[in-house]
This record gives structure tokens, sequence and C-alpha cells, in this order.
């Protein structure tokens, strides 16, 4: 079966979908990703929010924030909240921050644990090389 990658008009609102998400895990895992949320959003005030990859493992589908492309989706595991970058190979991770998903010819993570505390400035700053490198890649900016 092909994932539905988007929202119908009869979908409620990205962000409504991505609260279902959060509330959904009532554990320490939706509090998580409603911080990692709050820091991405606060990070870019021009961040889209999307649902997209719906299929019968993950009904309610996969929370991503866009900004001239995907900058990053969250995935909600048993023993961790994973942040995604679709672009991390071709990122700067000054401050160290992936951890997971490093061999990947593409993509690199975050996994946030339970008790993890998370440096905000830090993933602020990552979300902002995220944006720059998928400007970079639609022509708009330069290379740091």
């Amino acid at each position: 079966m092909k994932a539905n990658t988007t929202s119908s008009p009869n979908d409620a609102s990205a962000s409504l979908q991505i609260d279902a998400i959060i509330n959904q895990t009532a554990d320490w895992r939706g509090k998580k990703l409603a911080q990692l949320r709050a820091i991405i959003r606060a990070a870019d005030s021009a961040v889209v929010e999307e649902v997209k990859w719906k299929m019968p493992s993950k009904p309610m589908g996969v929370a991503v924030w866009c900004h001239d492309g995907i900058i990053c989706h969250a995935d909600v595991l048993k023993k961790s909240v994973r942040l995604t970058f679709h672009k991390g190979s071709l990122m700067e991770d000054v401050n160290e921050l992936f951890n997971a998903r490093l061999e990947s010819s593409s993509v690199r993570a975050i996994d946030f644990h339970e008790d993890d505390t998370i440096n905000e400035a830090a993933l602020k700053a990552l979300i902002l090389e995220a944006v720059r490198v998928n400007m970079f890649n639609k022509g708009k900016t330069t290379p740091a």
C-alpha cells in the first residue's frame, strides 16, 4: 500500500493533527515531542507544519516541519523520540547533536531519550542550518 503523503481537504489542519499525535502519546515521549515542536517553531518563524506518510503502521502520520523543503520530521519510537533531518549529511553540526543515522548517505538524526536535556540553543542553530541548506539547494542563498 502506498503511503499518503498529502492531506486531503477533509483532514484537520496539520497543526491539529500534530496536536493529536502528541496527545496520543501520553507518556514522556509526547511531552518530549511537544518540547521539540516548540523549539522548532521558535527557531524559524516561517516553518510550515505538515503531516505526511500516513499508512497502516502509522495511521496518524508523521509530524514534518518544512521551509523551502523538509527540514526534519519526528518519529515516536519505543525508547526515544527521533528527529530526522532530511539533508543532515550536508549540514554542519557544530554542536555535535546528531547521534543516529550517522552512516546514512543523506539523513542524520537525533534520538532524544526520557532523561535527556534538550540543548535548545544548539537545536535552534541546527534548525536554521537545515533551512540554510534547503535555501542553498534552491539557489536562494550562498553557502556560509
